[in-house]
Order: structure tokens, then C-alpha cells, then sequence
């Protein structure tokens, strides 16, 4: 597999949303130094031709202009060219013994399917102009590659692994492989993100998302790890994930990560993750059709958990504290009602008006948690919140609210450094007053805008402190792939809170 860049012409972008897909444009040629590309093919990023020969394959994928963006989607595109090719098109690796090869999917008999042993293949520079022009380049091709091998399947029967070598020219290698290695310890956070939101909630309750994180870090030293069961959440006043999760029959949890290495500054993070692991809406229930999707609503938790393991295994010097209130939000004699009066983590009453409002109902007591508990410099959390972002933004842009304005922007930046787009959004002052009710501190879901509305209702427990507040409904979720971005659950925001802490730590 080789990549071609494509000169930028001038007066044109780069062209980051071509993928596999693309049609080619009938007014460019295809370069008559590519031999066998089909006519009209062009270099865009994530284009792929496929060259005439004998096996095994040989291919050619556009990197556009060699925007960040570019590096990525030809990365992706790629290695899922290479996944998807036809038997005997990508060859075992001769050196491997599927018997003992760690990359050999885990249940597989190579005495029994000699096809199990991993193939090999390699992703090199069709000519020396076609490099990435510094590490990011290179960084974003490594990311895109290990995201586009990325697929979270249920199936019987194994699948033979495919380890992809990146061909760096030697003169590049000393600035190169520090910057990949961290690619590759980012990509595998936002996997590790997917695999958490995708698994099926008839296996993920509340316990399960715990235990299952606990041992996913395990491999990230130093990072502190403490799961509180029902009768914790019950003694310290969790009012708000105990009302959530009491329609379930599989009680609610809170995760607590910890990552305070020696080296870290004064300066203290809390990251707050929504981890409802399935929502039914409640007794506000919502209709079928996108239910099935629901199992991805512990997206902001998810992220919260890779982004710890990866802050550890990178050794960012930074003291962060990832908090993962955890509920399923269910149908039964014993769930939370519209009318309902539920007291959080401090005191503060809510006034429920819709359980399907489950979300900002978790937060706040963990934000509560956080300040009165951990001493925070700043509070960040991320959820899956509402549907009303996916009309003002879409479904590619998170939306970010925060308590100061350079504090926003810090985290918008963080974002575009690690490929998340996110859009500034305001706390409209003229709405605050939507968030007072008659019978109790607050009331849950006012009307008017609802993105704003769940905001205004989370800031009310921040106690004034710095905070940031990620709704991430659009981008955690997608139906096709795009890019790196795979179908179903994305990873969405990992990266960018890694970014973000590590940015802090460095005084950025």
C-alpha cells in the first residue's frame, strides 16, 4: 500500500471529507506518474485505487493535501482497504506463528485454520515529496490507521489480525516515532472509548461498566481505581443516581479513577462522565425507533475511562480525577416520576418534570461530589445530554458551554489539536430564570432551548467554581464511517480531554 499527496492548488482546500467512496472529478486527470491508476483517479484524502498485478495487492490511497485531517482519513482508509481485501491479497506474515502471536485473535486454533495467522502489510510514501511534512503528519496517518482497523463486533468465529508496518524513512524516525507512539496510545484510547459505549447493555449494567473498566486500565501504572456500590451512593447522599437507577433492577455504581503522579504541579482536574448504560427514558419513555442506540449513552463516561488510561500510560504530569456516575435508566414500579422531588449530593432539591432527563441528573451529583470532596482546580464533564445539540451543531461537532470564556476556548483548542471539532456555546443569561421552581431548588428540564436549558441546570451545582460543560449527543455516535470515525459509537472526546490535561500540565 502507498499513499500520494496532492499538490494544493491555489485557491483550494485541502479536500478532508473524500473517503473510499469519492467520485472521482472528471475535469483532473489521473497522474500519469501513478502506474495503473484508473483514469480520472485522483489523490484526494481516503481514495483508494486498487492496482492491476499479481498477489499479493498492491494499492494506492490518496492523502489529499496533507492536511491533518487528510493524514487521517488516508490512514483509515487504508488499513480498512487492506481488512477488507480478498483472500490471498494481504499474505500471512511468514514469521509469525499463530500458536503463540499475541496480535492472533484470542480463541483461535491455528492447528485447525492455518488463515488465522496475522497478515502483514505495508504503508509507505509513493515518493519522497509525498512524506508528511513534520511529526503531526505522521502522527495522524498512525492514528487513522490504527482507528480505521477499529470494529467492535459480536460474532462467532475468530478474524485474522493485520499488523501494518508504517515505512518512516530513516533520516525521520529519530522525531517521528515519539510522536506515532503517542498517536498510537490516543487512537487506542478513543478504541478503548468505542468498545465501552458499543457493548450491548444486556451485558453492560452498572457493575459491569466498573469491573470491565477497572481491568482495562490495569495496564496504565499508578492510576488509582475505587468502585462504590448502592449502599455508598445511599450514605453519601447521591440523590440523583440513585433516583435514576431505581427503576432497574441492577443498581448503580460510581467509578473513581485516580492519577496523581509525583511529578504533578499543584493544578487538579476533575472529568465527569455521563455512564447511563442503558435509558429506556423512563417513565418518559422514549419511542423505539433509536432505543437500540441508547446503549451507547455511557459515551461521556466511556471517554472519561480511556482518557485516564491514557494520561497514565503517556505519564502526564498532571493530577486528574475521572468520576463515572453510573445508572441504567428503566421502566418499573420503582422508577423516578415527573413530579418527583429528588435531593443531590449537598441538598440541592430538583424538581423532576421528564425522567428521560436522566443525564444531568447523575452530574450533578458528581459535580456536587467533586468540589465539596476533591478540591478541583476545574471541573470538565462530557455526556451524551441532548438531543437539541444534534439540531444546533450536527452530528460532527460536540458543543461546549463554560463558566469563563478562556477556559472554553483552551478546550476548543485542546479539540482541534487532537482532530474534535467543538463549537462555543453561550449561557444565556435571559434563560437562568427557566431553571427556578415553584417546590424545590431547581427544576430538571425547563422549556426553551434544550442544550442551553441542561447547562443553566448543571451550573446551578458548580458552586461558581471553574467548569466546563461537554455535550457530546451529535458526534458520540454515527451511522456510517467517515474518516476515522467508525460506525456506531465514536470514542468522541477522549482525545481531547487527554489534550486538554496535558495541556494544563505543561501551563498551555
Amino acid at each position: 500500500m502507498r499513499w500520494r499527496r496532492r499538490p494544493e492548488q491555489p485557491g483550494e482546500p485541502s479536500d478532508p471529507g473524500a473517503g473510499p467512496g469519492a467520485e472521482p472529478d472528471p475535469g483532473v486527470d489521473a497522474d500519469p506518474a501513478i502506474d495503473g491508476a484508473p483514469p480520472g483517479w485522483r489523490p484526494s484524502a481516503g481514495a483508494v485505487a486498487a492496482l492491476p498485478g499479481p498477489a499479493p495487492g498492491q494499492w494506492l490511497v490518496g492523502a489529499g493535501a496533507g492536511a491533518a485531517t487528510d493524514w487521517r482519513a488516508a490512514g483509515a482508509a487504508a488499513v480498512r482497504a487492506l481488512r477488507d481485501a480478498p483472500a490471498g491479497a494481504v499474505v500471512p506474515d511468514p514469521g509469525t506463528d499463530p500458536a503463540t502471536d499475541p496480535a492472533t485473535d484470542p480463541g483461535t486454533d491455528p492447528g485447525t485454520d492455518p488463515g488465522t495467522a496475522p497478515r502483514v502489510a505495508a504503508l509507505r510514501p509513493d515518493r519522497p515529496e509525498d512524506v508528511p511534512d513534520d511529526a503531526d503528519g505522521w502522527a495522524a496517518l498512525a492514528l487513522g490507521v490504527v482507528l480505521g482497523s477499529h470494529r467492535f463486533l459480536v460474532r462467532a468465529g475468530d478474524r485474522p489480525a493485520l499488523r501494518v508496518h508504517l515505512d518512516v524513512p530513516a533520516e525521520h524516525r529519530e522525531v517521528v516515532e515519539p510522536a506515532v507512539d503517542r498517536a498510537v496510545e490516543l487512537a487506542t484510547a478513543t478504541a478503548r472509548g468505542r468498545d465501552l459505549a458499543d457493548t450491548p447493555s444486556g451485558t453492560k449494567s452498572p457493575a459491569w461498566f466498573a469491573a470491565t473498566a477497572a481491568d482495562l486500565v490495569a495496564d496504565a501504572e499508578g492510576l488509582g481505581v475505587t468502585i462504590r456500590d448502592e449502599a455508598w451512593l445511599r450514605e453519601q447522599g447521591f440523590g440523583g443516581v440513585l433516583a435514576v437507577g431505581g427503576g432497574s433492577s441492577r443498581p448503580p455504581r460510581l467509578l473513581e479513577l485516580a492519577w496523581s503522579p509525583p511529578d504533578a504541579g499543584t493544578d487538579h482536574v476533575v472529568l465527569v462522565g455521563k455512564g447511563i448504560t442503558f435509558d429506556t427514558g423512563g417513565i418518559s419513555i422514549k419511542p423505539n425507533a433509536g432505543m437500540a442506540d441508547m446503549r451507547t449513552d455511557c459515551s461521556g463516561g466511556a471517554a472519561v475511562v480511556a482518557a485516564l488510561r491514557a494520561l497514565a500510560r503517556l505519564r502526564t504530569p498532571v493530577r486528574v480525577t475521572g468520576l463515572v456516575p453510573l445508572a441504567e435508566n428503566h421502566v418499573s414500579g420503582s422508577a423516578y416520576r415527573p413530579g418527583d422531588v429528588v435531593r443531590h449530593r449537598g441538598g440541592t432539591t430538583t424538581e423532576v418534570t421528564n425522567t428521560d432527563a436522566e443525564g444531568r441528573m447523575v452530574l450533578a451529583d458528581a459535580i456536587a461530589y467533586a468540589l465539596d470532596s476533591l478540591a478541583p482546580d476545574v471541573v470538565v464533564d462530557v455526556a451524551t445530554l441532548t438531543g437539541a445539540m444534534k439540531v444546533a451543531l450536527g452530528v460532527r461537532t460536540g458543543g461546549v458551554f463554560g463558566s469563563d470564556p478562556a477556559l472554553r476556548d483552551a478546550l476548543v483548542d485542546a479539540g482541534a489539536a487532537a482532530g474534535e471539532p467543538w463549537w462555543p456555546m453561550p449561557l444565556s443569561a435571559d434563560l437562568d430564570p427557566d431553571v427556578d421552581s415553584t417546590i424545590a431548588d431547581v427544576r430538571q428540564a425547563p422549556g426553551g432551548p434544550g442544550g442551553i436549558a441542561a447547562a443553566l441546570f448543571l451550573r446551578r451545582f458548580t458552586d461558581g467554581r471553574p467548569w466546563l460543560h461537554l455535550d457530546i449527543a451529535g458526534p458520540a455516535r454515527s451511522d456510517g464511517q467517515h474518516e476515522e470515525v467508525a460506525k456506531g459509537a465514536t470514542g468522541f472526546a477522549a482525545r481531547t480531554l487527554v489534550e486538554f490535561c496535558a495541556r494544563r500540565s505543561s501551563g498551555s
